[in-house]
């Protein structure tokens, strides 16, 4: 093909039949992994052949070498002009067919449609100059001259799925396979890696199992979860009892998702896979997905050593193993819900995620953490996913029972949960009926300090600090230290260490004396074991939870080990952490103290969570109003930046306290010159961003732009925040300074 027409430059620059090979090459490893996909093969490899013809226009020639910016009509839609609509129809393919390959073509890139049909015909025959002089060694026919024919595409259509669903579904996985090979043609990497490695490497953690101990092998749920391997399943079973195992086992050799609720969870579970499972090289096999992956990538110095310099980190390694994790072109991937759930809202651009799910097996971990905006997004997604040929595994501690009935009223058939626990008896609870900061309360907990570990779980951010500075003072008079302090108002460098502290010292074989004081950031996949827990009365699910992190492998061998205190919990509230009413049916339900076996702990959930006892509940109606928005909800109303306001937490930004950005002032004003320094590469501005990013704490939004010092813009997606509020990495953020007492429940209201 004429070297004039470039279809790229970045990484590395290439012509429009350069590209295209590289699509078709992604293209038939797709194929050869996964041939048994739900898509008609040849349309997407037409797709591929035809998607990029368009930037053969002068405009679009002129901008990629530097001439102009504009780039003119968008080229998706000028490649519509070169598809040859007789050759499909002699090839067999219908008017929906050809019509779904036009509008994956002409939105392959979501761009603004609003142009007037005489511009599209100047610039196609301008097109039609130009084809005559070249040759493209893929195009289907060469005898065709190119024109727009608005049979199959005006500017603006589009396929909804209300009107015809099997179309719709057609169109999202041609569409969305078509932006997974073009996005990883662009960025040189490959569009999927194999999973050759897993059920290997599982056999080997067995193996390694039994050299020290001759009689290991894989536990009920572990086999269970083998034997259905095909299937989706559900799966309630007690903490401690290897759920990860068990779901690695249930993905097998399979491309696979591997959803937590919590990133210092998910973070756990990616260092045991990188330590336990897998060993040696990552970066085509593991990858870990959300807002803090850059940091935790970089951290992994073993991973990205340069070949040539074994001494330093590749970048261009880094980079890759990023990209690769974003594309989500990795056989494992473990992240949050919000990363890949989002599709559910039909933004421009959704197609992508959905169309990669379908081929895809998704383990859902620790379900009963999520609000009831998640649970609905998650039943939702489910739905679209399992009808495009997905698979899921839901594997929890505990599970709400309706769900379960939500999954069913949505069409999904959910198969009936498999329930495993064990007689071993790990936890002795005791109701206590006064406030956790209270006076006694302080007091018996600094006295059941003795040389041990105690864990104390508060609902509120507000609360635990009370609770904290409270007991240290307490401590201090009876001449006793090591308390510690951990919630999500700490500045990111100081919450990952403090995170990684308490992982230490709540290992089972550990011998740290310790207390630590927490919020609910510590409930889920946090494999730690302390001697004591003493927590307020969130739920009956997050008591269950906060339980597992005490005994968490150890036999009852005291008279109490739990403490729940039951007065003037805090963030109980409609707009808090907590429902009121599911509080209050919480408290209900412990009428009792003293030993409690997993099997009443599930049977109590099943009771407390079941639709007839929360039919008339805000957290019903919640989801029922959620799952109905989302019915509801007209296809590309959305843009990709909409939803993921919508989707995490809009009311939260990230921003410096002002004491930290004082403290750091040189180093955070180093790092911005770095960003703004065109000369600059890519690693090294990630890098600058990174360290930026390590002094900065999520706030409420209005409390920022209340209290904000300076903000300082870099670039359309970065912003330097600076707030008006002390900070100490002993007790994170502080804003009693504020007067206003609106900031002080916000700050109430966050965990």
């Amino acid at each position: 093909m004429d070297k004039r027409f470039i279809a790229k430059t970045r990484p590395i620059k290439k012509d429009i039949q350069e590209h295209t090979d590289d699509l078709v090459r992604n293209f038939r490893l797709l194929k050869e992994l996964y041939p048994e996909l739900k898509i008609d093969w040849d349309m997407l490899l037409l797709a591929c052949i035809y998607h990029d013809l368009g930037k053969m226009n002068e405009e679009f020639q002129a901008a990629v070498n530097g001439k102009k910016r504009n780039t003119g009509l968008p080229h998706g839609l000028l490649s519509l002009a070169f598809i040859d609509i007789f050759y499909l129809s002699e090839k067999g393919y219908s008017d929906t067919d050809i019509e779904v390959l036009f509008l994956s073509i002409a939105y392959h890139h979501e761009r603004n449609m609003n142009f007037q049909l005489e511009d599209i015909y100047a610039e196609t025959e301008k097109l039609s100059e130009v084809f005559k002089s070249f040759e493209y060694s893929q195009l289907p026919t060469r005898y065709f001259t190119p024109r727009f024919d608005q049979t199959f595409f005006t500017p603006g259509r589009r396929v909804y799925m209300d009107v015809d669903a099997e179309h719709f579904y057609k169109y999202i996985m041609i569409k969305g396979l078509l932006n997974r090979l073009d996005y990883a043609a662009s960025a040189e990497i490959s569009v999927e890696y194999q999973n050759d490695f897993l059920e290997s490497s599982m056999d080997k953690l067995l193996e390694g199992w039994k050299k020290e101990k001759l009689s290991s092998g894989w536990n009920p749920l572990q086999e269970y979860m083998l034997q259905h391997r095909e299937e989706n399943v559900i799966v309630i079973a007690q903490t401690g009892m290897g759920k990860t195992e068990a779901g690695l086992l249930w993905l097998g050799n399979h491309k696979g998702f591997f959803t937590l609720p919590l990133k210092s969870a998910i973070n756990a579970i990616y260092n045991r896979i990188k330590e336990e499972v897998i060993g040696g090289k990552l970066t085509d096999k593991v990858g870990l997905l959300h807002s803090d992956t850059l940091k935790i990538y970089s951290e992994n110095e073993e991973v990205f050593q340069d070949e040539e310099h074994e001494d330093k980190k590749s970048d261009s390694q880094l980079q890759y193993y990023y990209t690769s994790t974003k594309q989500l072109s990795l056989p494992l991937t473990i992240c949050t819900l919000d990363q890949i759930f989002d599709f559910v809202y039909f933004y421009k651009g959704f197609e992508l995620k959905l169309a990669t799910l379908s081929y895809s097996k998704l383990i859902i971990d620790e379900i009963q953490m999520y609000s009831s905006d998640l649970v609905a997004y998650l039943i939702s997604g489910l739905y679209f996913i399992t009808k495009l040929g997905g698979k899921y595994a839901i594997l929890t501690a505990t599970l709400p029972g309706i769900i379960l009935d939500f999954m069913k009223e949505k069409g999904l058939n959910p198969p009936p949960p498999a329930v495993f626990t064990n007689d071993m008896i790990r936890h002795s609870f005791k109701l206590m009926k006064v406030p956790i900061d209270s006076t006694a309360s302080i007091t018996q907990m600094a006295e059941a300090f003795t040389g041990n570990k105690i864990l104390i779980i508060c609902n509120t951010i507000k609360r635990a600090k009370s609770v904290y500075h409270k007991l240290k003072r307490e401590l201090e008079s009876l001449g006793k230290s090591g308390i510690y302090l951990l919630h999500s108002g700490f500045i990111r460098s100081d919450r990952s260490e403090k995170e990684s502290n308490i992982t230490v010292a709540g290992k089972k074989d550990s011998t740290v004396c310790e207390i630590w004081v927490s919020t609910q950031i510590v409930e889920a996949s946090l494999d730690i074991d302390f001697d004591m827990l003493f927590t307020e009365l969130s739920d009956l699910n997050g008591l269950f939870q906060r339980m597992g992190r005490c005994y968490r492998h150890r036999l009852l061998d005291v008279d109490y080990n739990c403490f729940v205190f039951t007065e003037k919990c805090s963030g109980i509230g409609i707009k808090s952490v907590i429902e009121p009413e599911i509080h209050e049916l919480s408290r209900e339900s412990l009428n009792f103290e003293g030993k409690i076996s997993e099997e009443r702990k599930v049977k109590m959930i099943e009771s407390l969570y079941s639709t007839e006892k929360l039919s008339k509940t805000n957290y019903y109606t919640k989801i029922e109003k959620a799952l109905s928005y989302l019915k509801d909800l007209t296809e590309y109303v959305y843009s990709k930046q909409d939803v993921t306001k919508r989707f995490r937490d809009i009311n939260q930004v990230s921003a410096i306290p002002l004491s930290v950005y004082q403290l750091h002032k040189e180093e955070i004003q180093k790092n911005i010159e770095t960003l703004r320094d065109a000369k600059a590469n890519l690693n090294e501005k990630v890098k600058a961003r990174e360290v930026i990013r390590d002094f900065m704490v999520p706030v409420h939004s209005r409390l920022a732009e209340k209290t904000m010092h300076c903000n300082i813009k870099i670039d359309k997606n970065f912003e330097i925040i600076v707030i008006d509020a002390a900070y100490s990495s002993e007790a994170g953020i502080d804003f009693d300074k504020t007067k206003n007492k609106e900031f002080q429940d916000v700050e109430n209201r966050m965990f």
